[in-house]
């Protein structure tokens, strides 16, 4: 498959399009780390909790959907989005969810009006099964993170952090497709340092800059619902290769010691994969230099409020 490429234009087009559809997260200062500064960019206070609308609404506006709607397998987050997407646009959706993500994110697409098949494994069983049904209903296919579209939808937040952040010096993002952090990188074009950040159980992107192509990973730990894509996308491997400075680990344990930080600190509640960005502040993984002013990426409040506050 050759990429696509997704540059300013396509970003700037789309925060056009779905201006009207999607919230405006706001930036919240956090505790100096290091004598730099550090920000919040809130996008769990987007609709359904995460970035994930931006790119479904860019998605489905920009297309000519079939009368039998849209279709897309996910863990929970873009399910909820293209769920939440449809149901404003008045369309069907129908959500292929692995089973191992959380019963709160399956009820939280039904809630939105979504048919939803449980598939044994996770998102990349899901994708598989949802290739059948595809073919047989004609449905509109939404990929997660790898549709130019989607891409260039979840790059308007960078858009936003332009205007709200405008000496920004760095900005974290969470990887597990890359969709995000292309998108992102694809809008501040190196005019913005851009770091990614990995689960050690999720380090698809880590793997693919080391074979030079996307290849499979294993996918594992905490948080494997939302960043635990067994293989990053064509399109957003190579603007990641091309626009991203580096991609840094973090463990397990710093992914809940960030969950539970965030909670002290803001008392907010935010999902593993929402918590990779600032868990690379607080374990070391990225050390930012002193006046150095940073932005960490928070998206995703869907989970069990009761395993980070106890």
């Amino acid at each position: 498959m050759r990429a696509v490429t997704v540059g300013p234009d396509d970003i700037r087009a789309a925060a056009e399009r779905i201006a009207r559809r999607v919230r405006r997260t706001p930036v919240l200062e956090l505790a100096e780390r290091n004598g730099s500064s550090v920000l919040a960019k809130l996008e769990f206070l987007q609709h359904t909790g995460s970035f994930k609308p931006r790119g479904a609404f860019n998605k489905l506006l920009s297309s000519e959907v079939p009368p039998a709607g849209v279709i897309a397998a996910s863990g929970g987050n873009f399910g909820s989005a293209v769920a939440f997407a449809a149901r404003e646009a008045g369309v069907q959706a129908e959500v292929f969810f692995p089973s191992t993500s959380p019963r709160a994110k399956l009820d939280r697409i039904r809630g939105y009006g979504a048919e939803v098949k449980i598939v044994e494994g996770y998102y990349a069983e899901a994708q598989a099964a949802l290739a059948a049904r595809q073919a047989e209903t004609g449905a509109l296919m939404m990929h997660p993170f790898d549709q130019p579209e989607v891409i260039a939808g979840q790059g308007t937040i960078g858009v936003e952090l332009d205007d709200q952040v405008p000496d920004l010096d760095t900005v974290l993002v969470a990887v597990g497709g890359a969709g995000l952090i292309a998108g992102i990188a694809a809008w501040l074009q190196r005019r913005v340092r851009v770091v990614g950040v990995e689960p050690v159980g999720c380090a698809t992107m880590t793997a693919a800059l080391d074979a030079g192509e996307p290849v499979a990973a294993p996918v594992g730990g905490v948080a494997a619902d939302s960043l635990g894509s067994a293989r990053v996308g064509d399109n957003t491997f190579p603007i990641v290769r091309d626009q991203v400075e580096r991609v840094v680990l973090v463990e397990d344990d710093a992914i809940r010691e960030a969950q539970r930080a965030f909670w002290t600190e803001c008392r907010t509640i935010i999902e593993p994969g929402g918590a990779a960005a600032f868990a690379a502040l607080r374990s070391g993984a990225y050390v930012p230099e002193p006046g150095e002013r940073v932005v960490v990426v928070a998206s995703g409040a869907n989970c069990d409020p009761t395993t980070i506050t106890g």
